[in-house]
């Protein structure tokens, strides 16, 4: 007979762990399916990781640029490539202990295989020798995350074309790297080696780097990328790589007509695809709609006692996305009163290159593409004496409100440190709050967060420090 469980949640990345730790807080019998390390793709190969990396780069800029700081360093400052990954990965190895501890401390079963999910609420576990073991649950979470998607014209053959998960464990530094696409993984790994001194090269299909992002936001920060020498071809598509020689001979359509790049490496990096195929949804009847499981608000599937959460649904493909859906799809199994469905337009997104940038609610275009009469306010952080005393000026806080009622409608942020601001605006649309009251909010000084509140006085005509 089948072990009996109340969830057995498939997948133990950020939506899969706290689904499991949540339904164990509520008194649910648990256990967590993972194939690989506790904390899935973001901990051990994503948002961690790559924060690690990011911030190496980042005191190595500091060192380049200490003078301007009033501090000599004797000597040429060089990174240690190998140093630098090492340091990364066990920045990630201990986070996955920590994952491990808070399964034992909430006395969640870490069922260690692959989990392939089956008719009559069972979930069949396949460990590394092949052995297959059956287990019961009255409801089954299915959080199986996300991979790199994979260009037809550029196949990943994880030595000179990779993907994120190759880009953080080379063995080498290469000396040259062409980027395919720009959004938050793009532009990370773009920062991570061009400030390292590798030449970057950027390859957008959309007009704009970022593109997700309000197009102001993404103008600066291809300004900024400029600066730091990388090269950026928007408009444009890889049509074909050549990997026959000691490098990469890569062909890009621009608007100027055919280019070619000779690179060390190509990072593929045009977003990600849901991990739904071998997992048994076609024998289970769970309905599928783009790629992605199908859901209800409280990510209920098509069949009875079936859900899903995280990268593999129809959802911003988020870490902490997918931690919420996980709370609001257990709280909901266990029968809380009054669950709140996720507000999806308030999710703030953050990309952690240099500038950083933090978004959240409608850009400028959406706005008035909804039909909104705005208010728009800017404050540039080279008016900011904390910005100034922290030599980081670049960058800027957008706000946007509606004009007749005040309802804040979104936030752009790019600057130092900027996603460490945006849970402000998440809090205060949460609550409803307007223009005017964030106008009385007394924000402390000297800070970067006060820009927030100087570009509001800005869109009201109030403005006191411009």
């Amino acid at each position: 007979m089948a072990s009996q469980y109340d969830v057995i949640v498939v997948g133990s990345g950020p939506g899969g762990y706290v689904a499991a730790i949540r339904a164990s807080q509520l008194g649910l019998k648990t256990a967590v399916v993972e194939r690989e390390s506790l904390g899935g793709i973001c901990l051990n190969w994503g948002c961690i990781p790559t924060k690690a990396l990011l911030k190496s780069a980042q005191v190595f800029e500091y060192i380049k640029h200490s003078e301007d700081y009033g501090i000599k360093v004797s000597g040429n400052a060089s990174p240690d490539f190998g140093a630098v990954i090492k340091r990364s990965r066990g920045v990630a190895d201990s986070m996955s202990k920590g994952v491990n501890f808070l399964m034992r401390k909430n006395k969640i079963d870490v069922l260690s295989g692959n989990g392939k999910v089956k008719p009559g609420r069972k979930v069949e576990v396949t460990d590394k020798d092949g052995k297959a073991t059956e287990y019961e649950a009255k409801h089954i979470i299915i959080a199986t995350g996300s991979r790199a998607r994979q260009l037809p014209a550029v196949p990943i053959d994880g030595q000179k074309v990779i993907e994120y998960r190759k880009a953080m464990t080379l063995e080498q530094q290469p000396a040259t790297m062409l980027v395919i696409g720009s959004g938050a993984i793009g532009v990370e790994f773009a920062y991570v080696y061009a400030s390292m001194g590798t030449k970057v090269t950027i390859v957008e299909f959309l007009p704009n780097v970022v593109p997700v992002e309000d197009e102001e936001i993404s103008k600066e920060l291809a300004k900024q990328y400029k600066k730091l020498g990388v090269d950026i071809f928007t408009n444009s598509e890889v049509t074909k790589v050549d990997t026959g020689g000691k490098g990469c001979k890569v062909f890009v359509k621009t608007p100027d007509g055919e280019k070619t790049f000779d690179v060390d490496v190509v990072l593929s990096a045009a977003g990600v695809v849901a991990n739904i195929e071998n997992i048994g949804l076609e024998d289970v009847g769970i309905a599928v709609e783009r790629g992605k499981i199908s859901t209800d608000d409280y990510y209920r599937t098509s069949v009875e006692g079936y859900y899903a959460i995280g990268d593999c649904t129809k959802g911003q493909a988020l870490a902490h996305v997918a931690s919420a859906e996980a709370i609001i799809c257990v709280e909901k199994i266990a029968g809380l009163d009054h669950v709140e469905p996720l507000n999806y337009n308030n999710i703030p997104g953050c990309t952690y290159c240099q500038p950083e940038i933090a978004s959240v609610g409608y850009t400028e275009k959406a706005a008035k593409e909804a039909g909104f009469d705005i208010l728009v306010g800017k404050f540039p952080f080279s008016a900011s004496g904390k910005a100034k005393a922290a030599g980081a000026p670049e960058g800027f806080v957008k706000v946007i409100f509606d004009k007749k009622y005040g309802e804040w409608l979104g936030a752009h942020f790019i600057g130092h440190n900027v996603t460490e601001m945006i849970a402000e605006v998440v809090a205060a649309r949460k609550l409803e709050t307007t223009g005017h009251e964030i106008l009385k909010a007394v924000h402390p000084h000297p800070t970067m967060s006060e820009a927030v509140k100087d570009a509001t006085e800005a869109a009201y005509g109030e403005a006191i420090h411009l």
